[in-house]
């Protein structure tokens, strides 16, 4: 089971005078990258909530959000009304005019109004507090849903590798062979009398350095590793781009050991597969 990095979550709290909506969106990311938007009455229980969704979200590009909408009558500004009417009194010793008239200039002068500051009622937060974990069950759900899509196309790949692989064992015999004939028509060109003991001595060592059978076997544990990681109950994205670094090493040696056109071109469609696998797990979690 694996987790794409990539999701979107909601929830949406309606209380009595208030509608509270939380937001995250994900993206692909090395490490957990966060960055949280609220406004100011919450800000006292930011730490917790980056707590809250390191534990749960454990790596990735994190965009967090609260919106809040009045619904009802609440505000936290208020008329400061000495002030107000000592400004009036004054305005009528300057200017004429009625008194809605000065109390529209009144309003405007400084200390006319108050803004006090709210106080985190806890019970309503506690309420916010559960929906946001919501908004990070909701966003799981997807990033397993794109996994579920990325696990589908990781297996078809790995397949794939594992096809052109059974290629590249069936056609070691007869790369060998071409290997000695080649060897053996350069040496009778030279046309010089030769120890066909120490020729064939030569000659296996010559091949030794060509063998492949223990990349060939490396490369198919690499592979069933892979499938053995995708299908473990944890996401674990760095772990398999360690794998698929392991994999690329060993088709890159096939490759330069082949020493034969036709197994490297095999081994061209081999590492097409994997780039494209390594590209894909730059989004799993």
């Amino acid at each position: 089971m694996i987790y794409s990095m990539t999701g979107y979550g909601k929830s949406v709290l309606q209380l009595p005078t208030k509608k509270v909506t939380i937001e995250l969106k994900s993206l692909n990311s090395k490490n957990l990258d966060l960055n949280a938007r609220m406004p100011s009455i919450y800000r006292e229980k930011e730490l917790a909530i980056r707590k809250l969704l390191a534990d749960k979200l454990v790596r990735g590009k994190i965009d967090f959000s609260i919106y809040v909408e009045a619904t009802a009558e609440d505000t936290s500004t208020q008329i400061n009304t000495p002030v107000v009417k000592q400004y009036i009194e004054q305005l009528k010793q300057v200017v004429d005019g009625n008194e809605i008239e000065l109390l529209k200039m009144a309003v405007r002068f400084p200390d006319a109004l108050n803004t006090v500051r709210e106080e985190i009622d806890e019970n309503e937060w506690q309420q916010i507090e559960t929906e946001i974990k919501k908004a990070v069950d909701d966003l799981n759900d997807h990033r397993l849903d794109e996994g579920k899509v990325l696990e589908q196309d990781f297996n078809t790949r790995i397949k794939t590798i594992e096809t052109i692989l059974e290629q590249v064992i069936a056609m070691d015999p007869e790369r060998i062979q071409g290997v000695r004939e080649r060897l053996l028509k350069g040496v009778e060109e030279l046309r010089e009398k030769y120890d066909e003991n120490r020729f064939e001595q030569e000659l296996v060592y010559y091949i030794e350095k060509f063998d492949i059978t223990e990349e060939k076997v490396r490369l198919q544990n690499h592979l069933n590793y892979f499938t053995e990681s995708i299908n473990s109950k944890e996401s674990n994205g760095k772990k398999l781009g360690f794998i698929s670094q392991e994999m690329g090493r060993e088709i890159n040696t096939i490759g330069s050991k082949s020493n034969y056109a036709p197994m490297q071109q095999l081994v061209v469609q081999m590492k097409d597969e994997l780039e494209k696998i390594k590209e894909q797990l730059l989004n799993v979690l």
